[in-house]
């Protein structure tokens, strides 16, 4: 039950004039009446894009192999009258009750052996065969009927995949894991090596004794960990594959994705591997209310959405209006933040800004999450800012296209990710995220954008490249990023990176094994900190999370030292010059001021600029376009003005750029080319 790797499709780019505007259109929930309203109001918010029918297969199909598309029909035919374009969905994102009740055995299952049952969404398991039988004929029964429709613009495949539940246990979801390993392994002696089965007897004689890691009594191997982690991936991208596989079948000329969850809170699939299989990137980002730097958050998950994407424009597929209902308390959107929310997004790489969902639902779980159309209709300010955006979008046509520059990459690695916070480590602090956004959060304080790039991508293009926590990696990897130092770039390893190869196994001679010789240290020990405590270094740094006694070799430069017992004097930060390069080690997680000098530091060795000189609390980011045109996006989320040095015209007012960007505004200046 495997589906064949497919390839990247045409483009949407073509289908939709513009940056695309629109939001998922969920029309089933309302009578003929307010859908045609819906269509007068499109219109004037300059909508033309819409995703439709995500959640629509238990009134498309109501009970086996009866179908009603009578309304679908009417809704696709009234949106191409209004010049609307569709990203139709395969509708298989929630299975019908009767399906369910008809085949409880697609149902997920959870560690505990806990059968999740119908009655809310994504209650399926992409490993269950009987639910893809049922699914690939969906998608093929509306693939058929909406083949040459002139509104089909895009193929929106499932949703959200791998959100609520990410990994499975059912006894099909165990055989599927089997028949991945031994695929992955090919005999069951390779895989016990992998594994470091000899430990605790875990000795396996065949691939039929290997279950999924569950409850057990205590820490788990975690070699089977990772791979687990692994398959879950593998198994909803095999799924969506299948899916894929039908439509390319059908409508060849027609692009396909599915909406994904790139966040710093969502690692249940690797999507760089899924990358290749999406003709665009799509992806659902929602900002966390009670956090007073959400802004910053935004920018490194559209940061690492562009990097999913190799640097290619992608489609903000989600976002909300103002408040959702899925957090503890959900608060509005302030004043203008809706705005700049989505053209943060624009300015990160995105030629597409949707929303969940177009008008607010009367009923169900998601009847208080904000839509474009509210409950108080046109009379509110949600629809004002709807219809401004629109208007700024239009204003923005001539970025579309265009591609962020960045001279700083920050290398990620969802497996890294999985592996450096499984069981058994040396502390339970290390979280892999931490030095990463710590990093990032200066860069953006600093008018700097940094792309992410995958440890196997291309690094030749950057003068500043960071490696925080890559705690797996392999020599593959390892070999790249020696190289960028070698070749100029100025490199920063973490703490806790280099330690163990692919198959977790720890990589012997002292640590950090793979950038030992690259970085010309050797750590013994490491000493980690308990929570709340705090490490002092001799620049007066103040460090947590993590230290360790680290011995520098050869010509590598000591920095700084720790200054606290046990490690008095011991290095906390080196440099060692390579090549036309060099390579930096931080042995220890910086505050805020530690990072951001550090920040400096780097930068200034690297010769790295800050996109335009501007004031404190501005956020800036320049995409050039393949002519050499120049945007840069200044977008003041402060309460007081700001001024940026930029000559040109200012596309949203249409005037000369006035140097100042206004509290809580937006600016985005098409610069004059150099003299």
């Amino acid at each position: 039950m495997s589906s064949p790797e497919t390839s990247r499709g045409p483009s949407v780019w073509n289908s939709v004039p513009g940056i695309a505007y629109g939001g998922d259109y969920n029309p089933e929930q309302w009578p003929e009446d307010i859908r045609l309203e819906d269509i007068e109001l499109m219109k004037e918010a300059g909508v033309n894009l819409l995703s439709v029918a995500i959640f629509s297969w238990g009134l498309l199909e109501p009970s086996e192999g009866n179908y009603d598309f009578g309304w679908l029909d009417d809704v696709l035919d009234n949106l191409h009258g209004a010049g609307i374009k569709v990203a139709l969905a395969t509708a298989t994102a929630s299975p019908p009750a009767w399906l369910a009740r008809k085949h409880p055995e697609i149902l997920p299952v959870t560690a505990e052996g806990v059968r999740l049952e119908r009655g809310s969404r994504r209650h399926y398991s992409p490993s269950s065969s009987v639910y893809r039988r049922y699914a690939t004929a969906m998608t093929r029964v509306i693939a058929e009927r909406y083949k040459d429709h002139p509104a089909l613009a895009l193929w929106h495949v499932d949703n959200e995949l791998g959100c609520h539940v990410g990994e499975f246990h059912g006894e099909e979801d165990a055989a599927a894991f089997r028949r991945w390993l031994e695929r992955r392994y090919g005999t069951i002696e390779v895989l016990n090596d992998a594994w470091g089965t000899a430990f605790w007897s875990q000795h396996y004689a065949s691939f039929d004794e290997i279950i999924p890691p569950g409850a057990a009594p205590t820490t788990l191997n975690p070699g089977q960990q990772l791979d687990f982690a692994r398959f879950n991936s593998w198994a909803f991208m095999d799924y969506y594959r299948e899916l894929l596989a039908v439509l390319r079948e059908v409508t060849p000329g027609v692009p396909a994705t599915t909406n994904f969850m790139v966040s710093s809170a969502t690692k249940t699939l690797d999507y760089f591997d899924w990358a290749k299989d999406m003709d665009v990137i799509a992806n659902d980002h929602y900002l966390v209310a009670a956090d007073p730097e959400r802004e910053i958050e935004l920018a490194f998950s559209a940061d690492l959405t562009r990097g999913v994407a190799g640097g290619d424009p992608w489609i903000l597929m989600e976002h909300s209006t103002s408040a959702v209902n899925w957090q503890p308390y959900n608060q509005p959107k302030m004043p203008g933040e809706m705005l700049r929310n989505s053209l943060a997004h624009v300015a990160r790489g995105a030629d597409a800004v949707m929303f969940f969902q177009w008008r607010q639902s009367k009923a169900g779980s998601e009847k208080f999450h904000s839509a474009m159309v509210p409950h108080g209709g046109r009379d509110t300010q949600v629809w004002r800012n709807v219809v401004d955006l629109g208007e700024a979008l239009r204003r923005l046509e001539p970025v579309k296209g265009s591609r962020v520059e960045s001279r700083v990459a920050i290398v990620f690695d969802y497996e890294a990710w999985w592996a450096s916070e499984l069981d058994s480590h040396p502390s339970q602090g290390v979280k892999y995220l931490d030095t990463m956004r710590a990093f990032h959060r200066s860069l953006y304080l600093r008018g700097v954008t940094a792309d992410f790039v995958h440890p196997t991508g291309d690094l030749s293009g950057y003068d500043l490249v960071l490696v925080c926590t890559l705690y797996a990696v392999t020599d593959e990897a390892a070999a790249s990023i020696a190289s960028a130092a070698h070749h100029g770039a100025t490199v920063l390893v973490s703490y806790f990176s280099g330690i163990v190869d692919e198959r977790d196994h720890v990589r012997l001679g002292g640590y950090p094994g793979a950038f030992r010789e690259l970085l010309g240290i050797r750590t013994e020990e490491f000493h980690p900190l308990f929570p709340g405590a705090s490490t002092t270094l001799n620049d007066g740094t103040v460090g947590s999370v993590w230290s360790e006694h680290v011995c520098a070799t050869g010509s590598t430069e000591v920095l700084a030292t720790f200054t606290h017992y046990p490690l008095d004097g011991v290095p906390a930060l080196t440099r060692r010059a390579t090549g036309a390069g060099s390579a930096w080690y931080l042995a220890t997680l910086p505050d805020a001021d530690g990072i951001d000098a550090l920040t400096a530091r780097l930068l200034d060795e690297a010769k790295v600029t800050s996109a335009a000189e501007a004031g404190a609390g501005v956020e800036l980011s320049r995409r050039r376009a393949a002519d050499g045109r120049s945007f840069l996006f200044a977008i003041n989320h402060g309460r007081e003005d700001v001024t940026v040095k930029s000559d040109g015209e200012e596309l949203l007012s249409g005037e000369r750029f006035s140097g100042v960007v206004p509290a809580g505004a937006v600016a985005v200046i098409a610069e004059d080319p150099p003299n």
